[in-house]
């Protein structure tokens, strides 16, 4: 994990010089400092910097990965990977109930009001679909 830290320290560092020098090139012109520009990029450095933080506290808690190591072999990073879910029908539901209700706001809030109720049951059917059917735990 330590790639992906100097990875996002470079990038921070990066933001960090262009961002004033940014604020210096258009406050140049007779109206000022570009107010927007400026503030993007500073939010910019900052979110780099805080994935930055992160990816640092997690690396020092975490033993070296097979990644990691220069002599690693393939078979090192054998084993389970983690938990993938298989396919699932509710999202593509979830967001044609979104979808209804967003059209609800434009025409009608007796739409809406479908919607919701629909939405009820994409998002429940979603949130447990691992609890019934050839899925369940």
């Amino acid at each position: 994990m330590r790639a992906e830290v100097w990875i996002f320290a470079i990038c921070t560092f990066f933001f960090v010089l262009v961002t004033p020098a940014y604020w210096f090139v258009t406050d140049s012109s007779d109206e000022g400092p570009e107010w927007t520009g400026t503030a993007a990029l500073v939010m910019t450095a900052l979110l780099a910097a805080m994935v930055t933080m992160y990816l640092a506290v997690q690396a020092r808690k975490l033993d070296d990965r097979p990644e990691d190591l220069k002599d690693a072999e393939i078979a090192d990073g054998a084993g389970e990977l983690g938990f993938f879910p298989p396919y699932s029908w509710w999202p593509l539901w979830c967001a044609m109930t979104f979808g209804v209700l967003v059209l609800g706001v434009i025409f009608g809030w007796w739409l809406f009001l479908i919607g919701m109720g629909l939405g009820v049951l994409a998002l429940s059917g979603w949130v447990f679909e691992y609890y019934r059917g050839v899925h369940a735990h």
